[in-house]
């Protein structure tokens, strides 16, 4: 519950004999005497102590033990905010804001000092009035969710709601979401949306949109202003360029990947510069090609979720691929070293999953680069023995493709030449 978030044992306790709450402040008296703000705890810490946010700003962690007597000195009285609309204006585009969680739509809260996801789509649009400058935007909130918990089902979802989308009177859609697996969601809604009509671009934050360094505010309206302004097809990833403060990049939603845990600029494109730049409210066209041109829309939304990545590596133990078939998975997607090699103590598993109808797929474990499969004599092999080579595919984007393939296919010779084909520019050079 909330309003003890993170006690247990002892501590929940001695809180509750108090009725003091967290969010509440406090006086504690023992040894010393501390007055402060009762911190929310993890929920795997122990249960002798208590935390209290000091008035200069630091926490304090107390054992119960040494304490003799907590007072309430005054109430956590939660305050729903209600953001207020923003004029609209008839001569602007109008631009749809999806939230589905993620650091982008979360909070911190500076009396208790946690970050949560609690901002609707239409707080975020709120608490970021600029973007009434360049749109009018609606909001809907399709979940609220970290984006380390969503599965190919909220894929799926998003996809077809975005379907729902395609012939109304938007300029373009944005979709807030959190950054951990953002390159999945995106790679998923290239295939299964291929030839959108209007561009969708994913934005996220490393850091909430409150806190003075977030990256949110900028993020969001570059994706908005690239929407508006250019009528290109497609899916993207829109996040810093770099740690500068106006420079934003647009990836192609299958040639992107988060490459760093907390930076700003996590998100590059692989092998190859961004799709577009965005510098001082101004878009640059990186690339030479038109995205989707002239390419009907005809969504493909399905999936099949019996997908695998192994990443090889010395000692791979080759009961792993018998255990994958044996568990009924229907694709394996290899990340192998180099030129995309893996040992020759898995061939005879490998050759058992060919058997048994697998499709069998090789990335590699190099950022840069591609998968060329006829220089060396154990590449020859691994090509004889059934493994389809899937030039300068990202291993998760060919993960998410495979799981896209299965999904729209009826047979395996059928997925070999749709993971071939290049659908969304998964595939370049």
């Amino acid at each position: 519950m909330s309003e003890y978030r993170g006690y247990s044992g002892m501590s929940l306790t001695l809180l509750k004999d108090c009725k003091a709450k967290v969010g509440d402040s406090v006086k504690v008296t023992g040894e010393l005497t501390y007055t402060g703000i009762l911190m929310p705890r993890y929920e795997y810490n122990d249960d002798e102590h208590i935390v209290l946010k000091l008035k200069s700003g630091y926490n304090v962690g107390i054992e119960i033990s040494e304490i003799k007597k907590i007072e309430v000195l005054s109430l956590n009285e939660i305050k729903k905010e209600t953001p207020q609309p923003l004029p609209k204006n008839a001569s602007l585009p109008k631009v749809l804001l999806l939230s589905t969680g993620g650091t982008i739509a979360s909070k911190i809260d500076y009396r208790t000092g946690g970050v949560t996801p609690v901002l609707t789509a239409s707080e975020l649009h709120a608490t970021i009035p600029e973007l009434s400058e360049i749109a009018n935007i609606d909001t809907e909130v399709l979940f609220s969710e970290y984006s380390e918990n969503l599965l190919p089902q909220h894929w799926k979802k998003i996809a077809e709601r975005l379907d729902s989308y395609a012939e109304s009177d938007y300029k373009g859609i944005v979709i807030a979401h959190g950054t951990d697996t953002m390159q999945y969601t995106a790679s998923f809604l290239s295939f299964a949306l291929a030839g959108f009509p209007i561009p969708v671009a994913l934005v996220g934050s490393q850091r909430s949109s409150d806190r003075p360094s977030s990256d949110a505010a900028l993020n969001l309206v570059s994706a908005v202003r690239f929407v508006v302004e250019c009528s290109i097809r497609g899916i993207f990833v829109v996040m810093h360029h770099n740690e500068s403060d106006d420079l934003v990049a647009c990836h192609l939603g299958t040639r992107v990947r988060k490459n760093h845990t907390s930076k700003r600029s996590a998100f590059q494109t692989i092998d190859g510069d961004p799709a577009f730049l965005i510098l001082e409210k101004k878009i640059q066209k990186n690339l030479n090609y038109e995205y989707f041109k002239n390419k009907t829309y005809s969504p493909k939304i399905n999936y099949d979720a019996s997908v695998i990545l192994v990443k090889y590596y010395p000692g791979c133990d080759p009961k792993l691929l018998d255990t994958i078939i044996e568990l009924g998975y229907k694709a394996i997607i290899f990340e192998g070293t180099g030129l995309g090699h893996i040992g020759k103590t898995l061939y005879e598993s490998v050759k058992k999953a060919k058997e048994r109808g697998l499709f069998l797929g090789m990335t590699s474990q190099c950022i840069d680069g591609r998968v060329s499969m006829t220089v060396y004599e154990s590449g020859r092999d691994l090509l004889n023995l059934g493994i389809v080579p899937l030039s300068n595919m990202i291993p998760e984007t060919a993960l998410v493709k495979a799981m896209w393939a299965l999904g729209n296919t009826r047979n395996i010779d059928d997925m070999k030449n749709l993971m071939l084909e290049s659908i969304a520019s998964e595939i370049t050079g």
